[in-house]
């Protein structure tokens, strides 16, 4: 009955706490899966990792929340090799939070009923007062973290939600508010906090500074982006880092321990070298990495505390300002050119390359593939927010609203030339909503074929792709090869044009076995989450592999959307080819919440991991301090904060 009362009075926020979004409770080691189907071989000894939130702190059913808010949960499935020869497979599964300072500090704390950070919905849609009240309530509960009885000082405020990655011997977990997090696998434990250059709890010692380096503001330059990029071929980790102030991003590279090969050789790390050229502090969640050159986007989506000071959302998004992209080789950030469009937002890219000259010997065009959006709508529906009403803008900005795979392709000037850069084409592949995209691993940073993503076939796009749209029924195989060369050949609109126009419907009706796009549908009730592509051992074509990606049957939710404690989740293994067959069916011993991005880690990524000498783990109450005078005081006024 207490379920249901709260079911009939919840705020619409708490949809993002409720369902197949609301937090696990329960942490399990590797645990032994059963399975139907067959696991492809070439699957054996490697790891599908994926992160998300899940909040620690969930008392407080009253609260603002959002679909990005939460702990950092890694939730994977091993394929670990067994019998003599090693060639069966037993899938395990294992989740674990991730061990932040944030999460450490609330960890068993009675007197936090709400996380210890703002929701980003407050920092959207709340009132000034709000925003000023939850922003102290945080900076009091990070002073009284360094007070005795605490169970961990903050030191960092990341909740390493976002993201993994695998650099130089190690598995990273990503947030924009603090640095990579290191993580072990395949038990998932916690290592310590990676500034770039070693990792807590790592062996030797290396007093260098990494990322943020030192100075007033070197918290604020060790926000690393949620998706740091790792060439494939150099095995450098890329990164930026957004700040409040001038120049306002920052840009780092760290090179692996050893070359990868004679023909790569190490230029050297280097970190938080200024980006100059970006106009002010923004919500910038990825951007473009070829070989050669990096795309920085500099779009009108702001995050910018001193908004609240002329009363304006922490976040908000001005459709009436341009869209910038600026482009520089991958050493030398001073040489940016930037490149002016529409308004848009952007939070992924797919894939960006270099292509050979052509027009003339020394011109060099950098392309990017990027999931476009016409609003910010989405920023406000995974709070369950109402969009403000938009500024009037000119009829030349004005699109229906969309998220589609566009292709950009940005020539640059010669050196020193007086020409003002401009887009040379920017149009959509396809109508087909995309997010959340993937390709080949080997293929990143040059021209690939293929790129999977998920979408929605809803008749609204409002629904499908924003506020519902966290509930992804399809999984799109896109040609991108074939529909840019269409392109090419045959412009569309630029900005507002797209190649191929057809529905998701109309596309599932092609019996064409060469289709540039395919999709593959749940069945009704069952929705997906961010699918991985991973590649067969000796691949015979790009695609020649399987799309992995966890799903959830909703039949399993109650009588007012809830989950019941023994709801449980599948990871499918899908023919990456044909997007049709589902060749094994993992049952997990639980669910796994809607999250968000995850990756793959091949059998020799795990065995090549670094040492470490310790892992991060919660103190025991015989640890703590609890009877001084300023454990008390703590305890106090943590109580009176809650």
């Amino acid at each position: 009955m207490q379920n249901m009362a709260w079911a009939l009075q919840r705020p619409l926020g708490a949809k993002y706490l409720s369902g197949n979004f609301a937090p696990i409770k329960r942490c399990r080691p590797l645990t032994p899966c059963t399975y139907t189907g067959r696991i492809p071989q070439e699957l054996a000894g490697g790891q599908y990792v994926r992160n998300g939130g899940n909040p620690l702190t969930n008392d407080d059913h009253e609260r603002d929340a959002h679909w990005f808010d939460g702990d950092g949960m890694l939730s994977g499935v091993l394929f670990r090799r067994h019998g003599e020869k090693g060639t069966e497979i037993v899938p395990e599964f294992v989740n674990q939070y991730v061990l932040t300072d944030v999460y450490l500090n609330a960890k068993d704390n009675q007197n936090l009923k709400r996380p210890l950070l703002p929701s980003i919905a407050t920092l959207i849609g709340a009132s000034l007062f709000t925003i000023i009240a939850v922003v102290l309530r945080t900076f009091s509960l990070v002073f009284l973290s360094r007070f005795p009885g605490s169970r961990q000082a903050i030191k960092k405020i990341s909740v390493a939600n976002t993201s993994v990655v695998y650099h130089d011997g190690r598995a990273l977990a990503t947030c924009e508010s603090g640095p990579p997090m290191r993580f072990q696998l395949p038990s998932l434990e916690t290592i310590g906090w990676f500034n770039g250059r070693k990792a807590e709890n790592e062996p030797g010692k290396d007093s260098r500074s990494g990322f943020g380096g030192n100075g007033p503001i070197a918290f604020m330059k060790e926000w690393t982006t949620g998706h740091p990029r790792v060439d494939p071929v150099t095995k450098e980790l890329i990164s930026f880092h957004g700040v409040f102030i001038k120049p306002f991003v920052f840009y780092s590279i760290v090179p692996p321990s050893n070359p990868s090969s004679e023909t790569s050789p190490m230029l050297g790390p280097r970190f938080d070298v200024p980006v100059p050229g970006v106009k002010s502090p923004k919500m910038m969640h990825d951007f473009g990495v070829a070989a050669r050159h990096t795309i920085i986007m500099d779009l009108p989506l702001s995050l910018n505390p001193i908004n609240s000071l002329t009363g304006k959302p922490v976040v908000s998004y001005d459709p009436t300002e341009l869209s910038r992209f600026g482009v520089f080789p991958r050493y030398e950030p001073q040489k940016i050119q930037w490149f002016e469009t529409n308004p848009c937002v952007i939070f992924h890219t797919a894939n960006c390359w270099e292509t050979a000259p052509k027009a003339t010997a020394t011109e060099t065009c950098v392309q990017l593939l990027a999931c476009r959006l016409t609003s910010a709508s989405v920023v406000y529906s995974a709070g369950a927010l109402q969009p403000p009403i938009p500024k009037p803008v000119p009829p030349e900005y004005v699109e229906e609203e969309q998220c589609r795979l566009y292709y950009y392709e940005f020539p640059l000037v010669a050196e020193g030339s007086d020409e003002t850069p401009t887009i040379r084409n920017q149009w959509a592949l396809s109508a087909v909503p995309l997010e959340f995209p993937t390709l080949a691993p080997s293929h990143y940073m040059k021209p690939a074929r293929y790129v999977y993503g998920c979408s929605s076939d809803s008749s609204s796009y409002s629904e499908a792709s924003l506020g519902k749209a966290a509930k992804i029924d399809l999984i799109s195989k896109i040609d991108t090869a074939t529909l840019i060369a269409r392109g090419l050949a045959q412009p569309p609109q630029q900005i507002k044009g797209c190649v191929d126009t057809r529905t998701p419907a109309e596309v599932m009706q092609s019996t064409d076995p060469n289709d540039p796009v395919k999709i593959f549908r749940m069945p009704k009730g069952w929705f997906t989450q961010e699918p991985r592509f991973v590649p067969r051992s000796n691949p015979k074509s790009e695609d020649d592999g399987w799309v992995l990606t966890y799903v959830f049957d909703e039949s399993q939710l109650d009588a007012n959307g809830e989950c019941p404690e023994d709801a449980i989740s599948e990871l499918w293994i899908i023919d990456a080819i044909n997007m049709k067959d589902v060749v094994a069916k993992i049952k997990l011993p639980q669910r796994v919440p809607y999250g968000l991005h995850g990756t793959w880690f091949p059998e020799d990524e795990i065995a090549g991991q670094r040492s470490f000498d310790a892992v991060r783990r919660e103190l025991s109450e015989d640890e703590l301090d609890l009877t001084g005078f300023w454990s008390g005081v703590r305890n106090t006024l943590e109580r009176w904060i809650k």
